[in-house]
């Protein structure tokens, strides 16, 4: 670390703009998932069926829960609801996810043409537009709300994938897996999401919640302008010892031109990184699973209900996003006292990440009706998810500071796809099958994903930086500046300077006097 007068150096102001930027993002998308149970006129539901009698018995008899509710027996009128099917409240959830996954390279090529702060910050001030606009569009036609999702699965697409460029040039090698960490601000996001909308929807209404998400968003993009910068060099108040800390501790960044083009021939036939794309896949089926199908499990087979299922889903996500910062610390402290190389560290993240998950995830499928034991292993294969930030994440930038945006444009492209293809196979396994041996099948399948994407980066994955990377690099602006700065004095040397001078001074004084 540079020692000086901020508070917090412009690295770290850069983090928190990202964390919270995160946050935004993920709130932004995810707040239809709670408020369209407010939007939508309730039904009548059919029983549930769970196998489990209490969270201690290991018995398997089957029992029948009822869920009554006491509004249906009232005559009353829903103006301001919707009478959607289950179908159209499908498509209204799911068209998000239409477009989402077909923009992340995009996202990536933006970024590396117009820089981060345009791509990341408008992206995300454009979504808060969008969900500005759902109350209204919502209420003049189902279709027209169906088409301004499927916008804003474009939109937001686009953002993840910036988010690498400003890392390879602001962030050097020894600091990337606590930086990245940052990326992780979407699981606090998510939390954040089921509580804040279901308060501001119990106190006000459900369009009220989209209010307080699209400004919460545009208070977070006025920061974003006035404190982010695509560069070191762009930025207006960074002191000249962290200027020159960065410059001397990042590799140079090719800027793009039609002189220098992106190697995508080297790209797509790069070993290690399909090595990190597969290997990413493995984590985020791990993820999507336990993300998405925790609460079906506990109701359909530990028979909990729709609070104690919520509450159990989100409460590893604040405790993910701790464990992901603190043991990219580690990490970042093992590269920086050579404890390890680059390689290493990555390695022993993909581990915890995949791995080890996989262990708490055969301990879930093993549980039964023990309850206790189900949310302990949920819990803990949640949480040790958190270490992919410091592994494939961070692993793009090291194969490729220039080109890591497309890099993980091209990842989330395929690792997206396991978000979808893991609930499907829910579905097939446990249609009118909710029983503990589909379920156990389930995440049977989910640990094995996570297995051999583990110990498909621990045999061939690597930290190092690819020979394409510099392929057409010819720009040394970045070597120029640090040039300059050399020859300028920084602060400290300043003051250094001062301090000598004085010293002469004193000592001429002193002999003069003698």
């Amino acid at each position: 670390m540079i020692a000086g007068k901020e508070l917090l150096s412009c690295r770290q102001t850069l983090w928190l703009l990202v964390f919270t930027g995160c946050i935004i993002n993920y709130m932004l998308k995810f707040s239809l998932n709670l408020a369209i149970v407010a939007m939508v006129v309730p039904r009548a539901k059919s029983p549930t069926t769970s196998q489990c009698t209490s969270g201690n018995s290991s018995s398997l008899t089957t029992f029948t829960v009822t869920v009554e509710n006491p509004l249906l027996s009232q005559n009353i009128s829903y103006t301001d609801r919707f009478n959607w099917t289950e179908y159209e409240q499908g498509m209204v959830l799911g068209a998000f996810f239409w477009t989402y996954w077909a923009t992340h390279v995009l996202g990536g090529l933006l970024a590396q043409h117009y820089g981060t702060k345009l791509i990341f910050g408008g992206a995300n001030f454009i979504a808060c537009i969008i969900v500005v606009l759902i109350p209204v569009t919502i209420k003049y036609h189902l279709y027209a709300f169906l088409a301004l999702r499927v916008l804003q699965g474009a939109v937001m697409g686009v953002v993840l994938p910036s988010m690498n460029v400003m890392t390879a040039k602001w962030i050097p090698p020894t600091e990337r897996s606590k930086f990245v960490s940052a990326y992780m601000g979407g699981t606090v996001g998510t939390s954040l999401t089921y509580l804040i909308c279901a308060i501001i929807i119990h106190y006000f209404n459900w369009e009220t919640a989209f209010y307080t998400m699209s400004v919460a968003g545009t208070i977070w993009y006025c920061f974003w302008l006035y404190c982010a910068y695509d560069s070191p060099q762009q930025h207006p108040r960074i002191s000249k010892a962290e200027l020159k800390y960065i410059l001397e501790n990042t590799p140079p960044i090719v800027k793009n031109s039609k002189e220098q083009p992106i190697p995508w021939r080297h790209i797509l036939t790069s070993g290690p990184f399909w090595i990190a794309v597969f290997s990413h896949w493995g984590a985020t089926w791990g993820f999507y699973t336990l993300l998405t199908q925790s609460p079906s499990y506990f109701s359909f087979i530990h028979g909990w209900d729709i609070n104690m299922t919520g509450l159990i889903s989100g409460a590893p996500h604040i405790p993910l996003m701790i464990f992901s910062y603190t043991f990219a610390i580690f990490c970042d402290w093992l590269l920086k006292n050579n404890k390890m190389t680059r390689t290493g560290v990555r390695k022993l993240a993909m581990f915890i990440a995949t791995i080890l998950q996989a262990c708490f995830i055969v301990g879930l499928s093993l549980s039964g009706c023990h309850s206790n034991f189900a949310v302990f292993f949920m819990l803990c294969g949640t949480i040790t998810n958190g270490a992919i930030s410091s592994a494939t994440l961070a692993n793009f930038v090291d194969l490729s500071p220039n080109y890591s945006s497309i890099l993980f444009g091209i990842c989330g492209l395929i690792a997206n796809g396991a978000g979808a293809l893991s609930p499907t196979i829910v579905g097939i396994l446990t249609n009118g099958n909710q029983t503990i041996e589909s379920w156990r099948i389930v995440f049977l399948i989910t640990a094995a994903n996570l297995t051999c994407s583990g110990i498909l980066y621990l045999i061939w994955g690597t930290g190092e930086e690819q020979p394409w990377n510099n392929l057409y690099a010819n720009d040394d602006e970045q070597g120029e500046e640090l040039q300059k700065l050399k020859q300028e004095p920084t602060e400290t040397t300043e003051k250094c300077d001062t301090v000598d001078e004085k010293k002469l001074k004193k000592e001429k004084e002193a002999n003069g006097l003698k």
